[in-house]
């Protein structure tokens, strides 16, 4: 196995590795390789995303149908057709 030296680290940086290791009760290498190994994988989840929006990946994500906006746009102007046949309307107070 090989060293990694990192160099320049913040002293906050590196109070909080060292207060996550001893939660956890590893040394501080441990829990610096750990924390590198989840930053690795988060980093190749985003890169298989390919540049999508955030919008693109939860629409391709949950299955939404292209045609589900110009669906959910009629839906809206019909409410919102529905919605102004109600001004003009005497109000009863009784």
């Amino acid at each position: 196995m090989g060293d990694l030296l990192i160099r320049n680290i913040s002293d906050a940086l590196k109070h909080d590795i060292a207060a996550a290791a001893d939660r956890t009760g590893h040394s501080l290498s441990e829990k610096a390789k750990e924390l590198l190994r989840r930053g690795l994988v988060v980093e190749n989840e985003v890169k298989a995303v390919g540049g999508q929006s955030a919008y693109d990946a939860l629409r391709a994500t949950f299955g939404a149908d292209e045609g589900a906006g110009d669906e959910f746009a009629a839906i809206m102007d019909e409410i919102e057709a529905e919605r102004k046949k109600d001004f003009g309307r005497p109000v009863d107070l009784g």
